[in-house]
């Protein structure tokens, strides 16, 4: 008389095809974790960002050259500074920035070169203005102060959109980039822009400042979450497929002596 001898009854998980199936989850759980942690890493980015903004925007304002030398641009450590410059707005080279909105409204903002006493400029966005949705520059577009004025604003770094969105076309470009609107002018451009946040003599008609940037979180935090839930149910899912398995196997009748 012969006996049936025990199985082991997980051996079905050395088959070939549930190795790969746990080396597939296993990857794609690392892959998971691994985005979980790059969020966190964004999420790092944005807060020192907060908080150079803050400490930027908190401070008082600093001739141009102090914060900028000749030859440099604004990059991240000097984004947001805040600067005084004084000099004359060169109104022949002013152009719009299509397709920006306001609250859902279309409009422009208006950049104009401001050329100071050593010939040279740095671009300023003097604000927004509304216009018709369309592709027209505007003709209404309100000037500057004449003759000499002293501006405060932040830096701002160049847009680093392509060469089609910031090469100035007919008065208007899509992206700010000093780089692109030196081609355009006779003198030397600094290396970004300046967002407009006063003027002395003020302008006639003022156009809509630059909002204060936003300082949320965003939702990296969240989406690191997500990666890792991600990454458990991956898991989960691996062993849950296993017990249905093995589960099925062991309803299965016994095969007879």
């Amino acid at each position: 008389m012969s006996t049936v001898q025990p199985r082991f009854p997980l051996g079905f998980l050395l088959s070939r095809r549930w190795i790969g199936f746990a080396l597939f989850v296993v990857v794609l759980a690392a892959i998971c974790i691994r985005l979980g942690f790059w969020q966190i890493h964004r999420l790092d980015h944005r807060l020192d960002e907060n908080a150079a903004i803050t400490r930027h925007l908190a401070t008082d304002p600093v001739p141009l050259s102090t914060a900028l030398r000749p030859g440099d641009k604004v990059g991240p450590r000097s984004e947001w500074t805040r600067v005084r410059v004084v000099g004359s707005y060169d109104v022949e080279h002013e152009v719009t920035v299509t397709f920006t909105t306001r609250d859902g409204a279309p409009g422009v903002d208006v950049v104009t070169p401001l050329v100071m006493s050593d010939g040279s400029a740095i671009l300023v966005d003097r604000g927004w203005m509304p216009t018709p949705n369309t592709t027209k520059r505007p003709d209404n577009v309100p000037p500057p102060p004449t003759g000499q004025v002293t501006v405060t604003g932040w830096l701002r770094q160049d847009s680093g959109a392509d060469s089609n969105a910031v090469k100035p076309v007919d008065g208007q470009v899509r992206a700010v980039s000093s780089t692109a609107m030196a081609s355009a002018v006779s003198y030397d451009l600094a290396g970004g822009y300046l967002n407009l946040r006063g003027q002395d003599p003020p302008a006639a008609k003022p156009l809509a400042l630059e909002p204060r940037p936003e300082l949320g979180q965003g939702p990296h935090f969240f989406y690191a979450l997500q990666w890792w839930f991600f990454a458990g149910l991956a898991v989960f899912g691996l062993f849950w497929f296993a017990w249905v398995e093995l589960k099925e196997r062991r309803a299965r009748p016994e095969p007879s002596a």
